[in-house]
């Protein structure tokens, strides 16, 4: 396939995602402050979001502001999350995916989050080999083949449907609206 097949492909993904998602949150609860954004999607990679949301709970009553817990950005940005992508990667623990969710959802900047489900699912609907998991090469690929503005809304439609539909261990095929212009399906022979 190439790259205008490629593009054409991901743009009917996005079109049907918005369909059965049309709306695309961020699954964990932030409460619009960029900061908890940060600290949250940190912890998120130690487990589920539905666990962090309850986690935050307590965390976020015990140390309810940056100056309460994050020293670095108090001292060198005035306790206001950045909203440039080198500026967040200087933070212990902020990798591009949690610099891209913060773009996106708390600056509404384009930004594409390449999680698990994304470099999953995405591999398996062909837009590159199933067998890349380079996040940073994925980003790349999926940069130059959409419109970066719809990035952090298809990653959040992404993630739902990787948890309904397009799960890790058995993807429900045969119930996947996608199924009829998957590269996966389509080489397993479901």
């Amino acid at each position: 396939m190439n790259k205008k097949e490629k593009r054409a492909r991901l743009g009917e993904i996005i079109e049907r995602l918005k369909e059965i998602y049309p709306e695309s949150e961020c699954a964990l609860n932030w409460d619009g402050d960029p900061w908890r954004l940060m600290v949250m999607g940190r912890l998120s990679a130690q487990c589920t979001d539905q666990r962090v949301n309850i986690v935050s709970k307590e965390l976020f009553r015990r140390y309810p502001t940056p100056k309460d817990a994050s020293m670095m950005l108090v001292s060198e940005y005035g306790g206001r999350v950045p909203d440039d992508m080198d500026e967040l990667l200087r933070f212990a623990g902020v990798g591009r995916k949690i610099a891209n969710l913060i773009l996106g959802d708390a600056f509404g900047k384009e930004a594409i989050v390449c999680d698990t489900h994304c470099i999953r699912i995405c591999g398996r609907l062909g837009m590159y080999s199933e067998e890349l998991r380079d996040p940073y090469k994925i980003e790349m690929i999926l940069r130059d083949l959409m419109d970066a503005s719809e990035g952090s809304d298809f990653c959040h439609r992404i993630v739902n449907f990787g948890r309904e539909i397009c799960t890790a261990r058995a993807p429900k095929c045969e119930a996947c609206p996608l199924a009829d212009i998957c590269e996966h399906k389509k080489k397993r022979g479901y």
